[in-house]
């Protein structure tokens, strides 16, 4: 599949774009007990909430499970990633981030960028952010709010709290913007809480401002995020590189797959 020049200007302008039910009931089906077997593994590669039970967040799925594996190499992720960023590309960074009903946790206003800047030393943002609803998202359940057109403003913090949770994984509210900075971008930008069907599919850009509120609905929010980077500006840490859940290793070009099926098959 391919973006449309509108579609390619839209994102451009906006610094995300949202494309309604990409995936069918069936493959998000998959999918979801795919992330339901992989988050009870234990592991690094999980986060949890502050109580310690709910789960915040899983890295890495894709190199456990092969609907996963397949999901980055689909032509419906990958395909619209070349288009918006380069030809050659590989998996940075995959998580699911996971809001359960009656308890999932805000996440502070922030760019992706600055995390990766600081925690990565990477050199430029070229790359796309790839968010795909494993759960209907609507203005109840905490979705993402974007400051769209906010991609262009540049790096808006260059630094860390002091007070950070891990040294890591860099959660948002280690990186998260100023209320003063957020008042005058919100006056500038404004902001917009895509929704969509569960196998919608959202493209963001890593220096777009975004957050989310707290989700005190009794539906559930699972977001999964496929990061692409192009293979010519891999991480160059200039200590001990963060673990490979967190950021990839593999930076070989992805080759495209074909449709998801059982299994994750391609």
């Amino acid at each position: 599949m391919k973006l449309t020049p509108d579609q390619m200007d839209r994102y451009q302008e906006d610094g995300f774009l949202v494309l309604d039910s990409l995936f069918d009931p069936s493959e998000v089906a998959a999918l979801s007990e795919a992330y339901e077997l992989d988050s009870l593994v234990p592991g690094p590669h999980r986060v949890l909430e502050d109580d310690g039970e709910g789960v915040r967040a899983v890295y890495a799925s894709h190199e456990r499970s092969p609907e996963f594996a397949a999901l980055v190499r689909s032509p419906r992720l990958l395909g619209p990633a070349r288009q918006l960023v380069s030809d050659k590309l590989y998996v940075y960074q995959f998580k699911i981030n996971a809001k359960p009903a009656f308890g999932g946790d805000k996440w502070a206003w922030h760019q992706d960028f600055v995390a990766w800047r600081i925690a990565d030393n990477l050199a430029a943002p070229r790359m796309v952010n790839v968010g795909l609803y494993l759960d209907e998202v609507t203005e109840f359940n905490g979705p993402l709010i974007f400051l769209p057109g906010s991609h262009r403003s540049g790096l808006l913090r260059d630094a860390r709290s002091h007070d950070h949770r891990s040294e890591q994984h860099l959660d948002p509210d280690d990186i998260a913007l100023q209320p003063g900075q957020m008042r005058e971008l919100v006056d500038q930008y404004g902001m917009v809480s895509p929704k969509g069907a569960a196998g919608s599919v959202v493209f963001f850009d890593p220096e777009i401002v975004h957050g989310s509120a707290p989700n005190m609905s009794p539906f559930r929010r699972r977001l999964l995020i496929a990061t692409y980077n192009d293979c010519a500006n891999p991480p160059m840490p200039v200590g001990e590189p963060r673990p490979a859940h967190v950021v990839g290793r593999d930076t070989a070009p992805l080759e495209l797959g074909g449709e998801l099926t059982p299994g994750g098959a391609r």
